[in-house]
């Protein structure tokens, strides 16, 4: 059953962020600096106007903490006591180069990513206080970060990278390793859906480009989500060796698709939630996705016995030993179209 909540913004509002656990709050973040905390039944508990006005951009708490609310406005993250805003407990000022767009608080509660419109994703240390690492590779706007669950050294960004050969915008996806300080791979999404489009263009047909607005990764570290304009939610498998293993799309949206978020409280990691701009609001159980049942593939084969004194069990020693790779191929030659649909839930916010 949805719910509109009002009475926390007189502002449009920009981002929400929820806390995990069964009584976690969720704080919401909007234009000239307001900053609201709810309980998970609508319950206003506090308010607070940012001393900037900058617009909240981008809410979240720690896995770890959850006490410690981070508020992105500006250039600016303040960190705030969400049971009571009266001020914030810290200021990480000017840790962006430009406007923050997106936040990201580590497994281990240890590190905050960003990504800003600059186009660089900075990564801080919050014993310090102070930026440790600087990744420069989107060379235009970075839209969305995101730390690898069980890899604390391991992040996702998304971003607009404009390439003037042909006039085509490239936005770019990017999995990162901290003590390397370079992108392990780069995977363009225009590529992606180029052959689908020119397959389906017509004569004077236009097409959104599909902008990344917004990654998420699944609690297994090796799925991630991306949410773009095209209103499609572009898929990735990481596998072994943190490969680029497969890659997909579900066209999710019928405008742009703004958010995207795997839910950590389902029976399993891929459950996916996600928003557009044709004000619909998504639930996805991803599991049979081709794209995803690799990754189930390889999991299941993992947990299997080792017991030999049966001829099933001698077989199930030998799936146990084929490669991520062939696992793989088995998931690259499932047909989409055998699979049941994956949309779960829907609902439309009302004008």
């Amino acid at each position: 059953m949805a719910q509109s909540w009002s009475g926390g913004h007189t502002a449009p509002v920009l981002c929400v962020g929820a806390a995990a656990g069964a009584d976690g709050f969720l704080a919401s973040g909007a234009e000239g600096g307001e900053v609201t905390v709810w309980t998970q039944e609508g319950t206003l508990l506090s308010q607070l106007r940012l001393t900037s006005q900058d617009d909240a951009t981008c809410t979240v708490f720690s896995n770890t903490s959850p006490g410690l609310l981070y508020v992105s406005h500006g250039e600016t993250v303040s960190i705030l006591d969400p049971r009571s805003l009266k001020k914030p407990v810290e200021e990480l000022k000017d840790v962006g180069e430009d406007e923050i767009n997106s936040l990201s608080v580590s497994e281990t509660g240890a590190s905050l990513a960003l990504a800003d419109d600059s186009g660089a994703v900075r990564v801080v240390d919050l014993q310090t206080g102070k930026v440790s690492r600087t990744l420069r590779k989107h060379t235009n706007i970075c839209s969305s970060v995101a730390f690898r669950p069980q890899r604390p050294q391991s992040l996702v960004s998304a971003g607009l990278d404009m390439q003037f050969s042909f006039l085509s915008l490239i936005i770019q996806l990017m999995l990162w390793n901290l003590q390397k300080a370079r992108p392990v791979w780069t995977y363009s999404l225009q590529e992606s859906v180029e052959e689908d489009e020119r397959s389906q263009q017509r004569a004077g047909q236009l097409f959104n480009p599909p902008l990344a607005h917004c990654v998420s990764v699944a609690a297994c570290g090796n799925i991630l989500a991306c949410a773009a304009e095209d209103g499609r939610v572009h898929l990735a498998r990481v596998g072994a060796g943190s490969r680029l293993e497969q890659q997909g799309a579900l066209k999710a949206h019928s405008q742009g698709a703004s958010q995207a978020h795997f839910l950590n409280f389902m029976p399993h990691p891929y459950w996916l939630a996600t928003g557009g701009n044709d004000g619909v609001v998504a639930l996805w159980d991803l599991s049979e996705e081709p794209v995803v049942a690799g990754e189930v593939k390889v999991k299941a084969q993992r947990r299997k016995p080792k017991n030999r004194k049966s001829k099933q069990a001698s077989h199930e020693a030998e799936d146990a030993k084929r490669s991520e790779g062939e696992l793989a191929e088995e998931a690259r030659s499932i047909d989409p179209s055998r699979t049941r649909t994956p949309l779960k839930l829907k609902f439309v916010h009302e004008e």
